[in-house]
């Protein structure tokens, strides 16, 4: 399915002859709540933390921290940082050096534009010769995997081949593409061709990313980029057996089908466990406004009319939460949940974010990293 790569610097795999699988890293989404959730139901070969914030006076936040020494997954987890100050970001990467991290990981992909506009994350791809000039600090300072997180281009490819020859010449160890420009978002479609340019130009192993929606899809994505792997994000979310059902389409074996009634295992599961990992003093209205980040990519599958997406962003208390769900998920317990999200609906996670002093996050704020 995919050519033969020196895999020989990264972790082994979950089954070491198939493509490899991870989980990309997202902002508010990717905590250890929620690894630990998805270990449950079978994890990726890899996962990516959110990145810790580098700057001059930065520390390592110890919620971030904590996805790496308390997952419980027994998976190699990589330490993504963000960041625009090279001497910074090398500082950071020696602390985490001390973690049990399988490596460091750059963001080069983040496309909000509070990050972008002080020349961090996706920004950065607009000035090449810095992006060269942090590597090589961060090749420097890690002794260990480094690896790339990006996107193709800021706003358009002009500059993807001089950044493929910069994570050439610093031996970076994996890259991780999305193969849209920051400009694009997540809007449009994914230039699956030129994830296919980079895995062709570059000797280092590259996983494909953006829109892995299902099984299929990543099987049908890895024939036409010949990547190592694949990275998904929001639709494991969505559907958190996506990384077993991978395995289980490379290997040829038939895919499992969860029901609606597994679907509502999922959701109590997720509940429990990020209420675990939460403060004492949490209020229940937050604890249901942080399930909701997670509801809102769920819900796409249940049904093609948005009944259970419209009623779960309504529900403001653990009881009705639980009341919609029974309400939608078991009144046909067994009903295959969709593969793939139901056209027309989408997840817009403006209100349901829990608030901070006072105020709802706004969706920009909910960014999914890359």
């Amino acid at each position: 399915m995919s050519p033969s790569r020196d895999l020989s610097r990264l972790p082994d795999g979950i089954v070491p002859e198939l493509p490899l699988t991870a989980l990309a890293p997202m902002q508010n989404i990717t905590d250890v709540a929620f690894l630990r959730t998805l270990a449950h139901y079978g994890p990726p070969d890899y996962f990516f933390t959110e990145y810790f914030r580098v700057h001059a006076q930065s520390r390592l936040e110890r919620h971030i921290l904590a996805t790496i020494t308390e997952h419980g997954s027994g998976r190699p987890v990589f330490a993504q940082l963000i960041g625009e100050d090279a001497a910074a970001l090398a500082r950071a990467a020696r602390q985490l050096c001390a973690y049990p991290i399988a490596g460091i990981d750059l963001n080069l992909g983040c496309p909000a534009p509070q990050v972008y506009r002080k020349n961090a994350g996706g920004g950065l791809l607009r000035s090449p010769e810095r992006v060269d000039a942090i590597l090589g600090a961060l090749r420097d300072a890690v002794s260990g995997r480094l690896s790339v997180k990006m996107r193709i281009g800021f706003d358009s490819t002009q500059h993807l081949d001089v950044l493929l020859g910069s994570i050439e010449r610093h031996g970076v160890d994996l890259l991780s593409l999305h193969g849209r420009t920051v400009r694009e978002m997540y809007f449009g479609g994914v230039h699956y061709d030129v994830i296919a340019h980079a895995v062709a130009r570059l000797a280092c192993p590259v996983l494909a990313n953006g829109e892995v929606s299902c099984a299929d899809k990543a099987f049908r994505v890895l024939e036409q980029t010949q990547a190592a792997g694949v990275m998904i994000g929001r639709h494991a979310i969505r559907n958190p057996w996506i990384f077993r059902q991978c395995r289980q389409r490379f290997s040829g074996q038939a895919v499992s089908a969860p029901t609606l009634a597994d679907v509502r295992e999922y959701v109590e599961r997720l509940y429990r466990a990020t209420a675990a990992t939460r403060a004492l003093d949490t209020d229940e209205r937050a604890q249901v406004c942080k399930l909701k980040r997670y509801l809102n990519f769920i819900a796409l599958g249940v049904d093609a009319h948005g009944a259970f997406l419209h009623a779960v962003r309504r529900a403001e208390t653990e009881s009705d939460l639980f009341r919609v769900c029974d309400e939608h998920l078991l009144r046909e317990p067994d009903k295959v949940f969709a593969d793939e999200p139901y056209p027309g609906l989408i997840a817009r996670p403006r209100c349901e974010a829990e608030p901070q002093g006072g105020k709802p996050r706004s969706a920009a704020q909910l960014h999914f990293g890359n």
